[in-house]
């Protein structure tokens, strides 16, 4: 009994001096990798999309045909600042919406297709 006592509190003690210290630059690798990796694959594509997006609104301008983040899908028949009025075809019913709920563009081979 005693013996387990004896080996049980070398156990728990520190390691020897000689073995397992590491350096502080080994233990913050993996955190750096991680972030690294998380930084490549997830903040620069999005940091991307939305420059491209910022790009989109800024250069609306009346006669884009454009699809809104509702689904509707129209031609520009207004834009100020903040605002674009939107034409909904077949019943020319005019809405307007913020430009940041503008989403792309429609390409004219897709407005023939609509039609």
């Amino acid at each position: 009994m005693l013996f387990n006592l004896f080996n049980l509190a070398w156990a728990m003690g520190p390691p020897p001096k000689g073995e397992g210290g590491g350096s502080l630059l080994g233990a913050f690798i993996p955190l750096i990798l991680i972030f690294v990796i998380f930084y490549v694959l997830l903040i620069r594509p999005q940091q991307k999309q939305a420059k491209a997006h910022r790009e989109l609104v800024k250069n609306l301008k009346k006669g884009d045909w454009v699809v809104t983040s509702g689904g509707l899908r129209g031609r520009v028949v207004g834009v100020t600042d903040t605002i674009a009025t939107i034409e909904l075809p077949p019943d020319n019913i005019k809405v307007r919406v913020t430009k940041n709920y503008v989403v792309s563009l429609i390409k004219p081979e897709e407005r023939k297709e609509q039609s």
